[in-house]
């Protein structure tokens, strides 16, 4: 069968498009059709001028009030969101909770995730929720004393509570997870489905396929974090003897022909792992884009745009690195390095700060001269949305465009 072929400017234009930074499309619907497009919002505790889920949210729809983006979110009233494991932690659209049940059953078959869990405080967790819903200190605590590590026995049975679907999270107040009981928080029709283990995965390869546009084997399995998923599917096939293909091979065909996916071939990637697959409105609007908008803006280092290094590196020759959890005197780029998409490239890369009513860039780095335009850019405009006037640079890389980004600051033309 002859196959599409795409050139990797035609993949990065797709996947720049599904996800938003491409044309006027990703705008649509808000913080909440952000969210159903991409997928999944990664969640984490590091807030430098926010927190990266609204960061991921500012980066496509541009300054949008944060507490806007945390009411949709987290909805007030009718829950529209749901927490769990995809990528990451992740916040995910409530109508993709039936299609993590394999992961719901593959820890319950594990019986723990990284913690010894005390039956006794499961109960105890359970009997509590029965009154409503409760945070982790409402129950009695997340810490015993210890490390940041170290939760209470409440927490970690709260948490493998949630593991396994006998609690959910469709909520935070204040950062802190709100724990309730699926009857209660979820509709019916939801809680009622249980799709087998392929549903479940050609579920999640067509929203992967959607989110990016198009995706290799690799993709598909790193988006939702797949791998060991797909290892017990390889071992079943084995054990029944059906693994013609390697049993990950074979499932993944499987199960992106049955989510719609279109096979193609990337021009320059021919070995057996890099088989790939299209999202078919993706394709079909490769054919007809003409001129669009490129978004310039500065990028969580949890975007979903750039989750799987590998991928960032071949799209777009730029290496991204989390130097947050390196020690101080071992960090190239900085604790919190957000990088500049302008163009379509990742063109350059800033180590942000807040001090006062300042963005300072403790380190700002160009990979050439003519970035220093978008960059001021996105720094003005970062700095608009989180209340700050001003913008400090301490440090820029390589020394001489200092000058071109500070003329640009200043909204002066460079000398």
């Amino acid at each position: 069968m002859s196959l599409d072929v795409l050139t990797p400017d035609e993949v990065r234009r797709m996947t720049l498009r599904a996800q938003g930074f491409l044309g006027t499309g990703g705008r649509r619907g808000g913080v909440s059709g952000m969210l159903d497009r991409v997928g999944a919002v990664q969640l984490d505790t590091i807030s430098v001028l926010a927190r990266s889920h609204e960061l991921v949210a500012y980066a496509r729809l541009g300054p949008v009030p944060r507490d806007r983006i945390e009411r949709a979110y987290w909805h007030p009233g009718k829950p529209a969101t749901f927490e769990y494991w995809a990528h990451a932690a992740c916040i995910l659209p409530l109508a993709e909770w039936p299609y993590y049940a394999f992961r719901r059953r593959m820890y319950r078959a594990q019986g723990q995730r990284w913690h010894s869990v005390s039956q006794a405080a499961c109960k105890q967790v359970l009997a509590q929720l029965a009154d409503g819903p409760l945070t982790a200190t409402e129950l009695g605590g997340a810490k015993a004393g210890g490390p940041w590590w170290d939760w209470s026995e409440v927490k970690i049975a709260a948490e493998w509570l949630l593991d396994i679907g006998e609690v959910v999270c469709v909520k935070r107040v204040g950062w802190r997870r709100v724990y309730d009981l699926p009857e209660r928080a979820l509709p019916a029709e939801l809680l009622g489905a249980e799709p087998t283990d392929q549903q479940c995965l050609s579920r999640l390869l067509a929203v992967s396929g959607r989110a990016l546009g198009v995706i290799t084997r690799a993709d598909l399995t790193d988006f939702h974090r797949l791998g060991s998923f797909l290892r017990s599917q390889q071992s079943l096939r084995s054990l029944q003897g059906t693994a013609g293909l390697s049993g990950s091979a074979a499932a993944l065909a499987e199960a992106a022909a049955a989510a719609g996916l279109v096979p193609v071939e990337i021009a320059g990637m021919r070995s057996a792992s890099a088989a790939a697959w299209a999202d078919p409105v993706a394709l079909a609007e490769l054919g007809t884009a003409g001129r669009e908008r490129h978004r310039v803006t500065l990028l969580s280092p949890f975007d979903s745009l750039i989750w799987d290094r590998k991928r960032t590196l071949r799209m777009f020759g730029f290496e991204h690195s989390l130097e947050a959890y390196v020690p101080k005197e071992k960090r190239v780029h900085g604790y919190f390095t957000m990088p500049l998409l302008a163009g379509g490239r990742l063109c350059g890369r800033v180590d942000p700060a807040r001090e006062g009513r300042t963005l300072v860039g403790r380190k700002v780095s160009l990979d050439r001269a003519s970035a220093a335009e978008p960059m001021a850019q996105a720094l003005r405009e970062a700095a608009s949305w989180v209340g700050c006037d001003n913008v400090r640079l301490e440090q820029v890389v390589p020394a001489e465009h200092a000058q071109r980004l500070t003329a640009a600051l200043a909204g002066a033309e460079p000398s």
